[in-house]
């Protein structure tokens, strides 16, 4: 039997490969959306078991596009998750924020472009999600703490905006959306934060700044060796940054998050077929009679 556990992490490999976490075992976790993007490694860190997961599986294979977000937030719902600490790289669209600093963002702007699956919900069970404020707010706070205490450069709140990719924004769409007062660019924060929200999971992510996009006039253009150098600069103010995050999180702690669904389900109880109650039944089944 798998182990319950009620922190997850999503982000690069280098975070399970922290020297500081312990007895770590890897666990397949199949889905009815497919398998996720990698084994989830559940390790001890600071006295807490937490699940990891390498978003973009092992050796980075899959594009912002082919991510299996659906088998990601599923998977980590199966082994009891109802906190998750995602880690994102991602652009700035701001002159203040610069690169290696690290951003809470309190707002979503999903431009992705539909190749995505964006729900577990589908003909046979209608449900509308509140992600007015996309991001949980307690969480939110925890992580912006967590930084500070270890002595990190970060940003209180920003839009985040997630484009498609793999490609990265022309001159023309950087400058747009910096009209349109984003603070961030990125590929893979949505849909994982919405399907987050619905499976009744608390999500915060620290963004950390690689680039200024293309929009910056005395920079270059991004490019990948520009990004991943300072990744290689951002990481251990990250992987600090989780440590002393996972170390204070309350397990236990309940926010809104975590009854989203509770007025979200409109499809009367008796018309869903009992397939799509089975298939669901770890995000829905507490409304059925069945958690």
């Amino acid at each position: 039997m798998i182990e319950h556990v009620s922190i997850g992490v999503i982000g690069g490999s280098g975070l399970y490969r922290m020297p500081e976490i312990t007895d770590k075992i890897s666990h397949v976790v199949p889905t009815p959306f497919g398998n996720p993007s990698s084994e989830i490694v559940v390790g001890t860190l600071r006295g807490k078991r937490v699940a990891f997961l390498a978003r973009h599986g092992a050796g980075h294979i899959y594009t912002p596009s082919t991510v299996p977000y659906r088998a990601n937030i599923y998977a980590l719902k199966q082994l009891g998750v109802r906190h998750i600490i995602a880690v994102n790289a991602c652009g700035s669209l701001r002159e203040d924020y610069a690169p290696g600093h690290l951003c809470i963002p309190d707002q979503l702007f999903d431009y992705t472009m539909g190749q995505r699956p964006r729900s577990f919900f589908d003909t046979g069970l209608v449900a509308h999600v509140s992600v007015a404020e996309p991001f949980c707010r307690e969480l939110r706070e925890h992580l912006y703490k967590a930084v500070i205490k270890v002595g990190g450069t970060v940003h209180k709140g920003g839009t985040f905006l997630i484009e498609e990719g793999p490609r990265f924004a022309s001159k023309a769409e950087s400058h747009i959306f910096r009209q349109w007062g984003c603070s961030l660019i990125g590929m893979t924060t949505a849909p994982e934060a919405f399907l987050a929200r619905e499976a009744e999971m608390a999500y915060a992510t620290i963004a950390h700044i690689t680039d200024y996009d293309s929009w910056h006039v005395s920079e270059q253009p991004v490019t990948v060796d520009m990004v991943i150098a300072t990744m290689h600069h951002n990481i251990e103010i990250v992987q600090m940054a989780v440590a002393a995050a996972v170390e204070t999180l309350d397990q236990t702690a309940v926010c809104d998050c975590h009854s989203a669904l509770q007025t979200a389900i409109l499809t009367d109880r008796n018309a869903v077929p009992q397939m799509m109650r089975d298939r669901l039944k770890p995000i829905i089944g507490r409304y059925f009679g069945e958690g």
